[in-house]
């Protein structure tokens, strides 16, 4: 019975814990890194600002869909591996380290992802926005603003 008991209160314990059981390699492929890179008002364009982004992807690992703000135009650049991306309703494509695209204002971006299994991957995001949204948790929403 104490046994039982004492099992009973370990698996009750655990509860809390099951979604760290999933393996880390599964659950750092759906995750990325971002780190702010650079902020800077433009002085000849009065409400405008300059930000970069740097996205780190695990092997395999992506973000979710996503806008950015309707005020933006967004340049991807590659810095490490290869990245593929889909901006609106266009055709997916792959970019390696090097390479860039650009996003219009109000664009979808449905598929920003590490286009390797195995290497891990990184981009510089680079926003001409509103400055009013480039504080960096205006820049990537899940919901059309």
């Amino acid at each position: 019975m104490i046994i039982r008991s004492i099992t009973l209160a370990a698996m009750v314990a655990a509860v809390p814990a099951w979604p760290g059981l999933v393996s880390t390699e599964a659950a750092s492929q759906e995750r990325q890194t971002i780190t702010s890179a650079f902020r800077e008002e433009i002085p000849n364009i009065p409400g405008k600002s300059l930000v970069g982004i740097v996205v780190h992807y695990p092997p395999g690992g992506g973000t979710p869909a996503h806008y950015h703000p309707r005020s933006s135009f967004v340049t991807g650049y590659v810095l490490s591996g290869s990245i593929r991306s889909q901006v609106n309703h266009g055709k997916a494509q792959v970019f390696r380290a090097g390479e860039h695209w650009t996003e219009p204002p109000d664009a979808y971006h449905p598929i920003s992802e590490n286009a390797s299994a195995t290497e891990p991957a990184s981009l510089l995001a680079i926003f001409v926005v509103d400055t009013t949204d480039a504080e960096l948790d205006r820049l990537v929403t899940y919901k059309r603003q």
